[in-house]
């Protein structure tokens, strides 16, 4: 097992990962920019190490910073958390280099399933229904009205270095394919320094369902169900529950069959994330994610596991502790991501926490970096915490969570929370009757 590891990331992902290192007796190591001198994460850690300015680009996302750090402090392993070098081939290659552990996948395996052609290739290889579209990029225009002409309107173009809605555009019709292909090649070389674009049928009402795998590397996985993450503002995910409300016992074990089989068969190692559109009782792949997901504390809940702690072990090369047999899910959880942005336009909200009170309970799980006094930096992602709620079902599950919203305190900021105040008294939500399209529809209505 690891002596000590070195937390690349900041807010209440790096906390997470040094509560399982606290748990596990490993000493934890701590990167910050100077912005972040004073963050929660620093001050928990066993060591911390300053890395740079406050940019992204100069900090969290430099490699020899990051590597020189690990040196400097003797850590033996890196965990990435999400985001930031989380799924970098680059990065896994040269931790692999140096004989560092990099906690996650290779990174061939990073490699293949971060560009979405080559990542929709493999999962049909292995038997993983995908949606139908293009073989591969789109070179032209030309091709591409062809495509949208043998599937059928209405169809999205994608990038394939793509991510979080960039790059991806919707033609409705045959005349919106020129204006639809164009713009999301431009996103696409803006974002990614990369216009290469494919093209899939969309879909009318779909689902987001993500099966959560987890490998050891030696052609051993399994499943732990699913997620559903429908409800999602611009194609960011800000509510997400376990197991979905939408999905039968008979398709859970089928398609998460299939995904543990897959990883399975390329020795896999590590947590990972199987994403789809579900619609009409199909499951339809659109990526995966080599890395934990934000929204990883719902699976937690409903089987009682701690994927941080599974993946140091599986990385230490230690055998895995999860078998399907014992994986058996246990209630209903429910996660809501609660932003520092002001409303109805969701523009960034940074500043001084003047008070902080989080909630507790029975069933309750607050995931934050937050304290009274704290000041959130403008320069990173304006997720400040995760509220995850756990009940026998999803009906207790929601009324934990509409209590805990009543006890949250974030003052001297906005926050997302009244959106969620507003969600609760909604019948869909209520009842789980939504789709990947539903919140974008309520916001028009209701505060956009």
């Amino acid at each position: 097992m690891f002596d000590k590891i070195l937390i690349a990331n900041r807010g209440e992902i790096a906390l997470r990962v040094i509560r399982a290192c606290r748990e596990m007796g490993i000493r934890s190591v701590a990167v910050h920019s100077t912005a972040d001198a004073d963050a929660m994460h620093v001050r928990m850690a066993d060591e911390s190490v300053c890395i740079g300015p406050p940019s992204g680009a100069q900090s969290y996302l430099s490699i020899p910073a990051i590597v020189s750090a690990c040196e400097i402090t003797g850590a033996q392993a890196i965990h990435p958390g999400y985001g930031f070098l989380s799924e970098n081939a680059q990065f896994a290659q040269i931790l692999e280099d140096h004989q560092i552990t990099f906690i996650g996948p290779s990174a061939e395996h990073i490699r293949v399933m971060g560009d979405k052609i080559t990542a929709k290739e493999t999962a049909k290889r292995l038997g993983i229904p995908v949606v139908p579209g293009s073989d591969g990029g789109v070179p032209d225009i030309a091709a591409a009205k062809a495509i949208g002409e043998e599937f059928g309107y209405p169809v999205i173009v994608k990038a394939t270095a793509g991510g979080g809605g960039r790059g991806m555009k919707l033609a409705k019709t045959a005349g919106d394919m020129e204006s639809a292909f164009q713009t999301a090649r431009s996103e696409a070389k803006a974002a990614f320094g990369n216009d290469e674009v494919y093209i899939e049928k969309y879909l009318e009402k779909p689902r987001h369902i993500e099966i959560q795998v987890f490998g050891d590397g030696k052609g051993n996985a399994v499943h732990l169900a699913e997620r559903d993450c429908s409800l999602q503002r611009r194609h960011q995910k800000v509510f997400e529950e376990a197991p979905g409300p939408a999905i039968t016992p008979e398709e859970r074990a089928r398609i998460g069959k299939i995904c543990a089989d897959a990883v399975a068969e390329i020795n896999y190692i590590g947590a990972g994330t199987v994403e789809f559109l579900y619609e009409d009782g199909e499951f339809y792949f659109i990526e995966m994610n080599t890395r934990l997901q934000v929204e990883h504390p719902v699976t937690e809940a409903i089987f009682g596991v701690d994927l941080v702690r599974e993946q140091i072990r599986v990385a230490a090369g230690l055998p895995m502790e999860l078998s399907q047999d014992r994986l058996e899910i246990n209630g209903h959880a429910i996660e809501i991501r609660l932003n520092a942005e002001k409303l109805p336009n969701f523009s960034p909200s940074p500043g001084r926490i003047t008070q902080y009170h989080a909630p507790g309970g029975l069933g309750v799980r607050m995931d934050s970096a937050l304290y009274d006094g704290y000041s959130i930096p403008p320069y990173y992602d304006s997720l400040i915490g995760k509220l995850i709620v756990h009940g026998r079902d999803r009906p207790e599950a929601l009324a934990r969570l509409a209590r805990a919203l009543s006890e949250l305190i974030i003052d001297g900021i906005d926050t997302t929370i009244p959106l969620f105040d507003a969600l609760m008294q909604e019948e869909a939500v209520l009842t789980g009757d939504y789709n990947i399209h539903w919140l974008e529809k309520w916001l028009d209505a209701n505060l956009e």
